[in-house]
C-alpha cells in the first residue's frame, strides 16, 4: 500500500473512532496493522478502542505491542495501566501508571488514574495526594476534583466531599456522575432530602444508571412517609429496568466438572462486606457451622478493605476472590467459570452491589440474605431468607419478587467480638448522672417520627438525656442540623450528647457504658446496634412496624426472651421507657444478665 493510501486508511479509522462507530474503526485499524504490524499509532489507538469496548485482555496485548515501539509514551503507559487494572493485574497497572508519570509528570489524567488505583488497593491517603497533584497541575480539572470528592467520602470527610462535587457541578453542570456522587456525600451528612433530589436529577438524565436507582431505594427505606406498597413498586421498577435491558433469558444449562449426585454443593456468597462490617458479624458463625461434607464454600469479596475479619472468613472458604474494581463483565466471567450451584447476595441495594449481574442468572439458585431489609426487585432472585417475625406470612409474601424462606425463628446469628469489654453498670444506677437514653444507629435512620417520639420520651423522664453516636454525627454541619431538628421538638441542646467516632470496636462497645437504655429508631431498626447494646447489658426498646426494616428489633428481642420491650404503638413505646427509667435496680440486674440471655438464645 502506498503511503498516501495508508495515511488515508488510518485517518478514516480515526474518524470512525471519534464518531463512536467503534466496530468500523476496529476493522480499519486491523487493516492498517495487517499492512504495518508495528505502526505505533494504530496499535495505541486500537488498544485504547479495545479498552473502551470492554475487551480488556485484547487491549493489554495491543498496548504492550505499542509500548515496544515507543517505550516512553506516557499516554500508552497510562492506557496499558488502566487495561491491566481492569483484568485484575494491579501490580503491573501501578508500575505502568507510575512509568507514565515518570515520562510526563504533568500528565494530570495519569495522576487521577493512579489515584483511583490506589483507592481500590486500600491506600486512601496516597490516592487523595494523587488527586491533589492532578488539581495542582490543572486547577479546574473536573476529573481530579470529582475523584478527590469520592476519596474524601471514603475517608469519612463527607462535608468536604459534598463541597468538591458541588464544585464539579459548577465547572460542568452536565457532568455524568456528579449528582450521584454528591448524593452519597449528602446522605452521609444526613441531608436526606437533598440526597434524594440529587439521585432524582441523576436518574432523570440517565434512567439506566442502576447504582443511583439502588442507592435511592436504600434511602427510601429510611423514610417514614413511604408505604410498603410504594417501596415494592419502586423495587420492581428497578428489576424490570435491569432485566428489560437484557436479551430474553432462555433455559441455561449449568454444567459442572463433577455431575455426581453425591458431590458437595458449591455455595457462593457475594458481598462488599467480608471485612470488619456488620454483615460479617452475622455471616461468620453461619460459615463456621456449615457442614463441609455437604457444602463447598466460595467467598466473593468486593471491597478494597481486606482485614483480619477477611482473613478469618477466607480461612472458612474453599475459594476466595476479590472483585473490587473489576467491571461487571469480568466478574460475570469469573463466577460462571466457578459454576456455583447456589449464589447468595449479601448486599441488596447497599453500596458496591452487583445486582445487575444476578439479573443475568449466574447460578441455578440465587438468593438474597442479610445485608438489606427489602426485596431485590429481581425476578431472577429466587429466594430471600428471613424469619416469621420480621416477615409474617401474608402481605410480605406479596411484596417481594423472591419467595420468602422463613428458615429460623430469627434470621440472625450474632457473633460477639472477642474484644468486647466487660459489661459496666448503668450510669444512672451507679452514679449521680442524669438518666441517659441512647442510640448508636446511622444518622439517616433518625426519621422525623423517631425524633418526635424520642422527644416525648425525654419529656416524660425529667432531666434525662439523649446520647447519640453515629458516623459523622460530630461533623459541624450534621450536628448543627440535628440540634435544630431537636430544638423544634423542644429538646434543648444541653440534653443532647453527641459522641465522637471511636478508633476501635472495643472503644465503640465501651461507649454503651454511657447510656442506661437504648432506643431503636423506626421505620428502619438497628440490627448490629441492637445486638451490641444487648451484649453490653443495655435493654433496647423497639417499635414493631409494618415492614421487615421495622420488625428486626422485634425479631431479635423475641429470640432472646424479652418481648416486653417490643412496643406496638407510640404510647406503648413511651410506657416501656418510663417503666425502665423508674426502676434503677431492675436496670442493674438486667445489665448483669443480658449477655447470658444472648448466649443462650
Amino acid at each position: 500500500m502506498n503511503p498516501a493510501k495508508f495515511t488515508k486508511l488510518l485517518q478514516e479509522a480515526i474518524a470512525h473512532h471519534l464518531a463512536g462507530r467503534l466496530t468500523e474503526a476496529d476493522t480499519l485499524y486491523a487493516d492498517v496493522l495487517r499492512v504495518a504490524p508495528k505502526n505505533f499509532q494504530a496499535l495505541h489507538l486500537r488498544g485504547a478502542l479495545a479498552f473502551q469496548r470492554g475487551t480488556h485482555t485484547k487491549a493489554v496485548g495491543l498496548l504492550t505491542r505499542a509500548l515496544k515501539e515507543q517505550p516512553r509514551s506516557s499516554p500508552t503507559l497510562m492506557c496499558l495501566g488502566l487495561a491491566e487494572s481492569a483484568v485484575g493485574d494491579r501490580v503491573a497497572a501501578e508500575k505502568h501508571l507510575r512509568a507514565a508519570l515518570s515520562a510526563d509528570p504533568k500528565n494530570a489524567e495519569a495522576w487521577v488514574n493512579l489515584g483511583a488505583l490506589l483507592i481500590i488497593t486500600d491506600r486512601l491517603p496516597e490516592g487523595v495526594a494523587c488527586y491533589e497533584k492532578s488539581i495542582a497541575i490543572k486547577p479546574d480539572y473536573v476529573d481530579g476534583i470529582a475523584g478527590l470528592g469520592s476519596a474524601l467520602l471514603l475517608l469519612g470527610r463527607a462535608e468536604e466531599s459534598a463541597a468538591a462535587h458541588t464544585r464539579v457541578l459548577t465547572l460542568d453542570p452536565q457532568h455524568p456522575l456528579a449528582h450521584f456522587c454528591r448524593a452519597q456525600a449528602l446522605l452521609a451528612c444526613n441531608r436526606v432530602n437533598e440526597a434524594l433530589a440529587d439521585f432524582d436529577i441523576q436518574l432523570a438524565r440517565n434512567p439506566d444508571h442502576h447504582e443511583s436507582r439502588s442507592y435511592r431505594l436504600l434511602l427510601r427505606n429510611y423514610l417514614d412517609t413511604v408505604t410498603t406498597e410504594q417501596l415494592y413498586a419502586e423495587h420492581r421498577q428497578f428489576g424490570q429496568r435491569v432485566e428489560g435491558a437484557l436479551p430474553p433469558l432462555t433455559h441455561r444449562a449449568f454444567v459442572t466438572s463433577d455431575s455426581s449426585p453425591d458431590r458437595r454443593l458449591r455455595v457462593a456468597f457475594l458481598s462488599p462486606d467480608l471485612r470488619n462490617h456488620s454483615v460479617a458479624y452475622f455471616l461468620e458463625p453461619l460459615l463456621r457451622h456449615l457442614d463441609r461434607e455437604q457444602f463447598e464454600i466460595f467467598l466473593y469479596h468486593d471491597h478494597f478493605t481486606v482485614d483480619a475479619t477477611s482473613a478469618r472468613l477466607r480461612s472458612l472458604s474453599s475459594l476466595w476472590r476479590n472483585f473490587v474494581g473489576l467491571p461487571h463483565s469480568s466478574v460475570e466471567a469469573l463466577i460462571r467459570s466457578d459454576a456455583p450451584d447456589i449464589l447468595v447476595d449479601l448486599a441488596g441495594h447497599t453500596g458496591f452491589n452487583r445486582l445487575p449481574l444476578f439479573a443475568r442468572r449466574l447460578a441455578p439458585v440465587q438468593l438474597s440474605y442479610l445485608g438489606y431489609p427489602n426485596t431485590s426487585g429481581l425476578a431472577a432472585m429466587d429466594f430471600r431468607f428471613t424469619d416469621p417475625i420480621a416477615d409474617p406470612k401474608g402481605l410480605p409474601d406479596r411484596l417481594h419478587s423472591e419467595k420468602l424462606i422463613r428458615f429460623s425463628s430469627s434470621a440472625w446469628a450474632y457473633d460477639p467480638p472477642p474484644s468486647a469489654p466487660p459489661v459496666s453498670p448503668p450510669p444512672f444506677s451507679s452514679s449521680s448522672l442524669p438518666f441517659a437514653f441512647g442510640s448508636f444507629n446511622a444518622p439517616a435512620k433518625l426519621s422525623d417520627s423517631t425524633l418526635q417520639l424520642w422527644s416525648r420520651v425525654l419529656a416524660a423522664v425529667p432531666d434525662s438525656r439523649l446520647v447519640l453516636k453515629g458516623h459523622g454525627l460530630t461533623d459541624s454541619e450534621v450536628a448543627s442540623n440535628l440540634r435544630q431538628r431537636l430544638a423544634q421538638l423542644d429538646i434543648s441542646a444541653d440534653r443532647l450528647v453527641l459522641l465522637a467516632r471511636t478508633a476501635t470496636l472495643a472503644e465503640h462497645l465501651a461507649a454503651y457504658g454511657e447510656i442506661d437504655v437504648a432506643l431503636d429508631p423506626f421505620p428502619y431498626n438497628g440490627t448490629t446496634t441492637t445486638c451490641e447494646a444487648l451484649w453490653m447489658g443495655r435493654p433496647v426498646i423497639t417499635l414493631a412496624g409494618d415492614r421487615h426494616a421495622s420488625r428486626v428489633g422485634a425479631s431479635l428481642l423475641s429470640s432472646i426472651g424479652h418481648p416486653e420491650w417490643i412496643a406496638h404503638s407510640h404510647d406503648d413505646y413511651l410506657r416501656i421507657a418510663q417503666s425502665l427509667a423508674s426502676d434503677p435496680s431492675q436496670l442493674s440486674s438486667l445489665s448483669a444478665s443480658l449477655r447470658d440471655d444472648l448466649r443462650s438464645s
